[in-house]
Formats: structure tokens, sequence, C-alpha cells
């Protein structure tokens, strides 16, 4: 069984100790052992009834592919060069000095000693650029939406990048409600602005408008995708101490993998570095000095060790390139359908995908081992994709990149990585090209990637879940926080009911329709004369005939209020429970229905679940 879990180092002034934070939603029955990914800062709290959980993911046994792009580049560039052969020199991890003289003995130490005083220069120069993130952060209470929970404070990791701008993760300054920074050999704290958060990719992009701070700081200098046991330095401020903390070790993988704390699969570097509450947001370097990436997570196994992962700089460089694009951040694209691996000869048969080379190019241009591709099992409503995909449709290639069976593209010069390393490459709004074979025939198609919608969304925006009171009837909004804290031990007294079965599945099965579908909740109804007889229910799907005040919710219940009567008590409701509003100020505004007259609202559930957490094999895997 794989658990996902959060850890976090919770200080008080006279313990320590540390917290695993599961929810239930990460559950799967792939693997026998317990094995969590987390997200490490470290957490200050003083008095809080539960610990909170910074970022959480499921790592697939062993652990799951992502995104890639391609490309013919050379060797020493993060893209794809499958079509030819570049100059490699594999870095060595172990380096034999052989045999010395005895007579120049003297001499190789003086060497030794200076080539050590220039490294502690070096060291220095780029160790200044990494600073300790001090933040305080501020959940929002999803039991009484209108309101906060009680603040509590975390320290993390961040370096500079030049322009007055800091990176670290966003799992480090999510819910935050101040962020300051504090330089190396510094006394001094001084306010950052939090400019961006990319939760998808962990990545946030911080600024500080203090001049004295900036007095001289050297930027770091980003290197390129490193390769397997090329060395790897961890510097950050880490559970243990004040001061700057390093640790070393070389890159054992290289591969798409989960993001713990966005719930996305994008490129990621395994080390066997150290990582520890509070490294998250600093820099790993290579042996230049260059930085290679942002430590942000570990995998946490009882049959593991040492597995710690690096944000590589091709994902660092998307996410300031959206940035600068759009003066916001705007999210990885996606393609938006459900694919299955092609390894199977009878099913290749079957979708008259050839299993041998086919000599006539008039139906494959390609060969055999570019044809096989991938099936097209489900196809996002929302996704442009769906305009010119169909299910049993074969995706052979992208951008004229040729997909394998198992869903892998070339990758460097011998490697093979994920097609949707590819996806990841592109920018929200950009157009690819694929060539599928529909009922054995062979065309090519386009489509525009955007970031996905989903149904049931991982992250609540701006922090605060929106909110409606009608007549003490509490709605909002399901999302995978509300449900995480519904379920979390210790809160069910709170929230005074869970959430069912149905709704549950709802949630991992349904796939949003349109832009800004949303499965609404009955969150709990405060009690007043007008809602006499309802004041049980609580945690429902709701529907509402807008004709007059009757409700539907699941399970065939009906609640009908009479609408003036409704109106008349809001004022009355809002003041007895401390309110300040009868709506969150992002319902102020009319909304417009996306949906036809004449579209059905019914959704049926899918026959699978709507993200790759949810899998509990590699044979499908959403792109």
């Amino acid at each position: 069984m794989a658990v996902a879990n959060c850890c976090f180092s919770v200080v008080t002034s006279t313990v320590k100790f540390r917290c695993c934070l599961s929810s239930q939603r990460y559950l799967a029955t792939s693997q026998h052992s317990i094995a969590s990914v987390t997200c490490k800062a470290v957490v200050n709290r003083r008095g809080s009834p539960r610990e909170h959980k910074e970022g959480v993911s499921h790592k697939k046994s062993p652990g799951k592919s992502k995104d890639r792009r391609s490309s013919l580049h050379d060797e020493d560039d993060d893209g794809i060069s499958g079509k030819r052969n570049a100059q490699k020199s594999q870095p060595m991890a172990f380096k034999s000095s052989g045999a010395q003289r005895k007579d120049k003995k003297e001499f190789k130490f003086d060497m030794k000693e200076q080539q050590f005083e220039q490294q502690n220069l070096k060291d220095a120069a780029f160790l200044d650029a990494v600073v300790k993130v001090y933040c305080t952060h501020t959940e929002p209470d999803y039991s009484l939406p209108w309101q906060k929970q009680r603040q509590y404070t975390s320290t993390g990791s961040a370096f500079m990048i030049g322009n007055g701008k800091l990176l670290t993760n966003a799992h480090c300054v999510e819910y935050y409600t101040q962020v300051k920074v504090k330089k190396r050999g510094d006394d001094t704290k001084y306010i950052a602005k939090v400019l961006a958060r990319g939760v998808d990719c962990d990545i946030a992009l911080l600024s500080v408008e203090s001049e004295e701070f900036w007095e001289g700081a050297e930027p770091l200098e980003f290197g390129h995708l490193p390769r397997l046991q090329d060395s790897v330095t961890v510097v950050g401020y880490p559970l243990g101490g004040d001061t700057i903390s390093v640790t070393k070790g070389v890159v054992s993988r290289i591969e798409v993998t989960s993001y713990a704390h966005g719930s996305s699969d994008l490129l990621g570097i395994q080390i066997d570095a150290a990582i520890n509450p509070g490294n998250s947001g600093g820099p790993a370097f290579n042996d230049q000095g260059e930085c290679i990436g942002v430590a942000f997570q570990v995998y946490r196994s009882e049959e593991v060790e040492n597995i710690g992962y690096v944000i590589p700089t091709t994902v660092v460089s998307h996410f300031l390139n959206d940035y600068e694009r759009n003066e916001k951040y705007t999210g990885f694209p996606s393609l938006g359908v459900m694919l299955q691996k092609l390894e199977n000869p009878a099913l290749r048969a079957c979708l008259k995908v050839q299993s041998n080379e086919h000599k006539s190019a008039k139906h494959f241009p390609y060969k055999v081992w570019f044809v096989q591709g991938v099936l097209v099992r489900r196809v996002e409503p929302t996704s442009d994709a769906n305009r010119v995909l169909k299910e049993g449709d074969v995706i052979v290639s992208f951008d004229d990149v040729h997909v394998g069976c198992e869903g892998t593209v070339p990758f460097r010069s011998n490697e093979r990585i994920a097609f949707r390393y590819l996806i990841s490459q592109k920018f929200a709004g950009d157009v690819a090209e694929l060539g599928i074979i529909r009922a054995g025939s062979f065309m090519k198609v386009q489509a525009v990637l955007n970031p996905r919608v989903h149904l049931v969304p991982y992250h609540v925006d701006g922090g605060q879940p929106s909110y409606l009171i009608i007549a003490g009837l509490v709605f909002t909004p399901l999302s995978e926080p509300l449900i995480e804290y519904v379920t979390l031990p210790g809160t069910q007294e709170e929230c005074e009911g869970s959430i069912g079965l149905k709704l549950l599945a709802k949630s991992r099965y349904s796939l949003a329709r349109f832009k800004g579908e949303q499965i609404v909740i009955l969150s709990q109804v405060l009690a007043n004369e007008v809602n006499f007889g309802y004041e049980d229910m609580s945690n429902q799907q709701a529907t509402c005939k807008n004709r007059y005040l009757v409700f539907e919710f699941e399970d065939n219940y009906l609640v009908v209020l009479e609408r003036e009567a409704a109106r008349a008590c809001s004022s009355h409701i809002l003041k007895d429970y401390g309110i300040p509003s009868e709506r969150s100020s992002d319902l102020s505004e009319p909304y417009v229905d996306s949906l036809e007259d004449n579209q059905a609202v019914d959704q049926d559930f899918g026959n699978s679940p709507v993200t790759n957490l949810e899998i509990g094999f590699d044979g499908l895997l959403w792109t």
C-alpha cells in the first residue's frame, strides 16, 4: 500500500518532533510497503490543534513517469536528440588518484592546499546567494469558509537569480500572509513579495525591494541538465541548526516524476544527497558551481533510502519564461487525454496497427518501431483535443517525434522518456501536431494545448474557498483541500459529517464538461426558523431550480425554502453567527452559464479515475 504523506518538523518551546499527515485520497494498492513523497519545510506552531499539510502526493510504485520534450539538439542541451549520436563523456563517480613519486609528495600537498583555498572562495561566492525564508501562513477554515485558521510559521530556503528576484518552492509560501528572507551571515530580515506561484511545478518567484539586501549579491547561474552519476551539492537551511547546510551526492535518475505539491507529472532529477525539512527551495549545484535545480521533495519507504528530488532547470526556465510572457504564471499545458500502452500484439492487430514493418508508405509513413504508438482511451471535454481525437485513436507521433508502444519518446542520445515530457515543454496556447491512426488509416491533426481543467481542483485559487449562504444553508465548491480537511483525524467534530461515497466517486471519476464547472455542496446549515428541519444536513451535493428556492440533494433529498422569508432572514443569520458577508468576494459578479440550454446536466461517472494518482498501474496514464 502506498500512502502519500507530508512531513513537517514541528517546533515548540520545549520539544521537537516530526509528524506525518495522511490523506485517504492517496491510498493505492500497487505496493505492499508504506511509501510517501514528502515536501520539506520546517514548521513552527504554538498551540495549534492539528498539523498543517504542506504538500501531498502519491508516488506510484516504484515511481511514476511524466512529461518530456523533443528536439534534435547536442548532448549538452536539455532536449531530445534521438536521431544522432552526439559525443558523450560520462563523468566519473569514482576517480583514482594513481601512484605518486615520493620526491613530489610535498609539491602535491601544496597544490592541494592552493586548490582548497580557491574552492573555498568559489563556495563563498555561490553560497552567499542562498537565503533563509521565514513565512507566516494562514490556512482557510473549510468548515467556516468565511474565516481563516490560526496562523503558524515555517522556514525554508531560496536563492537569488538576479533582477531583484528570488526562487523558492511554492509549498514554502502556501497560504502566506507574510514572507521574510535573511542572507547568510546577516541578522536582518527583509520583507519579500510573492510575485507568482506555480503550484503544478512547485516553484514560487519572490522579490525584495530593499536595496540594502542586494548589496554585494551575486545571482546564481543556471547549468544544463546533468547526467547520471554527476556530482550534486544541495544547499539550504534545513532542520538541525540556523546556519547554512551543505550535503553532497550524485544524480541517480532523470525522468518524469510526480510532483507532490502540485499533483502533476514533470521532469525531475533524483539524487541521493540528503534533503531534509527546511531544504525546500534551496539550490542544487554541479561541480562547476552552476545551479542545476531546486530541491523540493523526498521519497520515504521501508524498502528504499536516500531518494530526494530536484526540480531541473528546464522546468525552472519554463516557469520563468511563462511569467515573463504573460506577466503572470499560467501553468504547464496538457493534451487532455488518457492513454494506454500498446505492447500487446493482439491489441495492435485489433486496432489495425501494423505489428511488422509495413512497406507501403501510402498508409504508414513510419517503420514499425514508430508506428506502434499509444491508444486514446478517454478525452477530456474541456480540452481542444476533444475536437480532433476520438476514443480508439492511436497516437504515433507528436510534432514529428515518434511515440513508442510504451508511451516513451527518444531523450538525448541513448535514453527514452515519457511522452508527457514533450507536452510539458510547450506553453499554454501552443499548437501541437499529432500523427494518429484511426481505423487503420494514418492522418495528422492539430490541437491547442492548455492547462488541465479539474472538476474538483487540487488547490483553491486565491487561497480562500468560495461560499454562498442562502437562508442559513452554506454552499461551497468541492475541492481536494476540503475533502482532506473533512477526512483528516480530529476534524470530524468540526465538520459534523464526512464526504459520502457517491460524492467521492464523482470527484475521482467525473470530468468537467466546461471551464468553471463545479460540484457545489451544502457544507452545513446555520440553524434558524426559516430552515427548521434541515439543521442536520451537511456535505451533500446540491442543485437548485432557480424559479423557486428548491434544492435537490443526492440520495433524492429535497429542501424547499420560501423565497421572501429566506431573503428577510439573511441579515439576522449573518449577525447571529458573526459572518461578514453572505457570499465570498469572487461571487459578487453575476455568473454566466457556459452550458447551452439544450445541453444535458446529468453526468455519469467515467470508467477510470481522472488523475494519475488514482490509477493503480502504469498501463493507463493521463497526458
